[in-house]
C-alpha cells in the first residue's frame, strides 16, 4: 500500500474523530440552555429530510405521486402518529392511489 495513502486514511479518521470527540470535552460537567437542547435535538430530523426530499421528487415519473406520499406521511406525523404507523400510513396512501391511477 502506497505511503500517501496510509497518511489519507490516518486523515480521514482524524477528520471524523475530532469533531466527535469536541463536545465531550468541551461540555463535559455543563448543561447547555434549553434553546440549544431543542436545537440539537431536531437535528437529526433536519438532516434527514434534507437528504429524503429530492428522492421524494424522483420516486417515480409522476411527480405527484411522491408528493402525495410525503404529504400523507407528514400529516400523520403532524397528528402525533408513531413513525411505523406514519410510514405505513403513506404507503397505504399510495396503494390505493396507484390502484385508482
Amino acid at each position: 500500500m502506497n505511503n500517501s495513502i496510509i497518511w489519507m486514511i490516518i486523515g480521514m479518521g482524524l477528520a471524523t474523530y475530532i469533531p466527535r470527540l469536541l463536545p465531550f470535552v468541551l461540555f463535559k460537567g455543563k448543561e447547555l440552555p434549553p434553546f440549544w437542547q431543542g436545537v440539537l435535538k431536531n437535528i437529526p430530523f433536519a438532516t434527514l429530510g434534507a437528504l429524503i426530499f429530492p428522492a421524494v421528487l424522483f420516486i417515480q415519473d409522476n411527480v405527484l405521486y411522491g408528493l402525495l406520499g410525503a404529504a400523507s406521511a407528514f400529516l400523520l406525523s403532524y397528528l402525533g402518529l408513531n413513525v411505523i404507523i406514519s410510514v405505513l400510513g403513506s404507503i397505504v396512501v399510495l396503494t390505493v392511489y396507484s390502484s385508482f391511477v
